[in-house]
């Protein structure tokens, strides 16, 4: 699934600073960047920079903020129509890892830098984080309701085991560079989490 840019009225020097920041995030480590090495990147000075953001994690947050505000629209998007909890996580499972695919400054974002930072947890970025987060957990509910999924287990522990498979997944990827199979690696997560790692004993078969 590509993420596309929302078309949103956005000041030029703003979006060549975002734009700027990309580029970096493509080949450097977040710790390493510079605000004057930003500034250059995007042809602007330091004020403006200051301008619109307050430091360069308020600028890392915005960059994530946006990724997610278009992801959310197109999942939300992609899941009308899908009928059964087991095919929406699919469905889910299916465009985190090609979103991580084909963004892989979003993926060092998420995994890599946001979470070792306090100020992430206030940001708007997080909430959209949370919302997403939300569509999943309804989707875990509406399964457990439905029968699909075994009542018992915590909408939570389905969910991060579900997160955790996809961004262990991703990480060569992300560190690396190796190339990822979306649809190899989905089914694969799936079959796991849906279906476990224990032997399927037939019927009448003793432990």
């Amino acid at each position: 699934m590509k993420v596309k840019e929302k078309t949103v009225s956005i000041p030029p020097g703003k979006q060549k600073i975002v734009q700027a920041m990309r580029r970096l995030l493509e080949e450097r480590a977040f710790e390493t960047i510079t605000i004057a090495e930003i500034a250059v990147e995007a042809g602007v000075t330091e004020g403006l920079l200051y301008k619109y953001f307050r430091d360069k994690r308020d600028l890392l947050h915005h960059v994530l903020e946006k990724y997610y505000q278009t992801f959310i629209v197109q999942i939300k998007r992609d899941l009308r129509g899908v009928d059964g909890a087991l095919n929406r996580l699919r469905k889910i499972v299916w465009a985190s890892i090609e979103l991580f695919a084909d963004h892989k400054v979003l993926a060092r974002i998420i995994i890599l830098e946001t979470r070792n930072s306090a100020k992430y947890f206030e940001t708007e970025a997080y909430s959209l984080m949370r919302q997403f987060v939300g569509i999943v957990d309804d989707v875990i509910r509406e399964g457990i309701a439905a029968g699909e999924i075994r009542a018992g287990l915590p909408t939570a522990s389905i969910r991060n085991a579900i997160f955790g498979a996809i961004e262990h997944s991703c990480l060569r990827r992300i560190i690396f560079n190796e190339a990822v199979s979306t649809d190899e690696t989905a089914r694969f997560i799936t079959d796991l989490i849906f279906n476990g790692i224990a032997v399927q004993k037939t019927k009448g078969e003793t432990k």
